[in-house]
């Protein structure tokens, strides 16, 4: 048995049903789940059709690398969305299982498994994933707090020399999960800049990027950024989008990496050994996904319409900071955060996630507690119930 699996901490989902065992609802409402980031608005009808329409493609083994078709309507969509110049399908894009799957594997890729001092750093707060590959590829996580004083930037200049020896990667999320902060160009810069002096490869999980408030001002990516500081070929950086938030298709399991060539090309031949193939019908209906963005445009609005909705009648009583992207709320509570929880869980049925889980101790504190993440997935109906809810729940505090 692996070792290594010994050093998984739960899920903080798991971890939340651990702290309300004994917990009791009340039942005289109905169950609100806000906890989970899993898109529940509906699939597009086209993406259904398609995807139905090519069940024949079952009947064959799928290639690692995915159809051109595919990749060429992941690459347009680069295009678009963030103005990138001459990005190579055949050699710049690799389709995945799911952003999740990507960040996984990838971190088997980048890390040498013989070095057990390797080190990768992340973001904290952070994705539980990025935690867990790196202990499972024989690493070490270091851990870099989203400092709520400066409006949550990640300060990698607080990161010792010694440690960016050790570090073969490190994990960006931007728009941030939980936060919602955006990188700036000069942010990014700074990594580059790092990156270029110690040699370690920048992994950006941008699964939010096309989820924020304003048409005319989306988010900066990675490899946008890069573009815009003369590195066209996105030397150490590799880039992860995914179509769960962007399509409601949390269930196709579609995302992609792209970025530096050489790294692309070590990726596909772990794949290949990995047996992460994509299922060709999934394929059809991924590409007409990516190659429209009309669809994404109204899943946008809705968002922000719920958005705008929950703070208007939320903050008034529990304060809000809105964030530049992502449907999620990082509020401060009144309370500890797990106190917080359980309580609005047993007198609303509301159920949140709080913030301690999703963050580790580090450098002296614990940069998720006293906060909660409020995921805004479901109808506008059931956000404004949440709200009422939410408040009256604060306001007896």
């Amino acid at each position: 048995m692996n070792p290594r699996l010994d050093r998984l901490q739960p899920y903080p989902f798991e971890r939340l049903r651990q702290l309300t065992v004994g917990i009791v609802p009340n039942d005289a409402l109905s169950p609100i789940a806000l906890s989970v980031g899993e898109p529940r608005h509906a699939t597009p009808a086209f993406i259904r059709d398609t995807l139905s329409a090519h069940l024949d493609g079952l009947s064959r083994y799928p290639a690692t690398q995915g159809g051109l078709a595919l990749r060429e309507a992941q690459a347009a969509w680069l295009t678009t969305r963030f103005g990138l110049h001459d990005v190579n399908p055949a050699t710049q894009v690799l389709p995945t299982l799911g952003s999740r799957e990507a960040l996984f594997s990838l971190t088997q890729v980048l890390m040498d498994p013989g070095h057990a001092d390797t080190m990768a750093v992340c973001p904290n707060p952070f994705y539980q994933i990025y935690e867990g590959a790196v202990l499972l590829a024989g690493g070490q996580p270091w851990f870099v707090n989203a400092d709520p004083a400066r409006e949550f930037l990640v300060d990698y200049g607080s990161v010792p020399d010694t440690v960016w020896q050790r570090t073969a990667l490190v994990f960006t999320c931007s728009p941030g999960n939980p936060t919602g902060h955006v990188m700036t160009l000069n942010e990014w810069q700074t990594l580059f800049e790092l990156s270029d002096k110690h040699g370690f490869t920048i992994v950006s999980d941008e699964c939010y990027t096309d989820i924020y408030p304003d048409d005319k001002n989306p988010p900066l990516g990675g490899l946008q950024a890069a573009q815009f500081l003369g590195r066209h070929d996105f030397p150490r950086l590799v880039a992860l989008f995914s179509l769960s938030k962007r399509s409601n298709v949390p269930g196709m399991r579609s995302a992609f990496a792209a970025g530096d060539a050489r790294i692309i090309e070590r990726f596909l031949l772990y794949r290949t050994y990995h047996g992460s193939a994509m299922n060709p019908a999934v394929q059809q209906a991924s590409a007409v996904a990516w190659r429209d963005e009309g669809h994404v445009r109204l899943n946008r609005q809705l968002y922000q319409t719920k958005m705008d909705t929950f703070h208007r009648m939320v903050h008034p009583h529990l304060p809000l900071e809105r964030p530049e992207a992502g449907f999620y709320y990082w509020a401060r509570t009144p309370l500890p955060d797990t106190t917080f929880t359980l309580g609005l869980l047993s007198q609303m049925n509301v159920s949140l996630l709080p913030g301690s889980l999703l963050a580790r101790s580090a450098h002296g504190m614990n940069p998720g507690e006293n906060r909660v993440r409020i995921a805004l997935v479901g109808s506008l109906e059931e956000t404004i119930e949440a709200a009422h809810r939410i408040v009256t729940y604060v306001n007896t505090l």
